[in-house]
């Protein structure tokens, strides 16, 4: 299924959190958090001013991001758990 935000809305697949810590010991699913960190799978068209002209949004399909913990709503697409949120809830762009 073909899915396109509309406006300033993003869809994100969230990236898996390591499974060990840096000391080496293995994190159980019960304790794991959900990721906060994402792939950018598609963008809308962006947000427009009062004056009618488009802002184009900062993120692009591909870019890997840092959201906010509580951000978005979670839907299932074709099987696979992503969020769509507004762009103004990612807080950065990872290089």
């Amino acid at each position: 299924m073909a899915f396109k935000p509309l406006h300033d809305r993003v869809l994100v697949r969230r990236v898996e959190s390591e499974e060990k810590t840096k000391g080496g010991l293995i994190i159980p699913d019960s304790a794991k958090e959900k990721p906060s960190e994402g792939e950018v799978v598609s963008v809308g068209e962006g947000a427009r001013k009062d004056s009618g002209e488009l802002i184009a949004p900062a993120v692009k399909a591909g870019d890997r991001i840092l959201f906010g913990k509580w951000s978005g709503t979670e839907v299932k697409l074709d099987g696979e758990d992503l969020l769509i949120m507004k762009e103004s809830d990612i807080l950065g762009i990872i290089a």
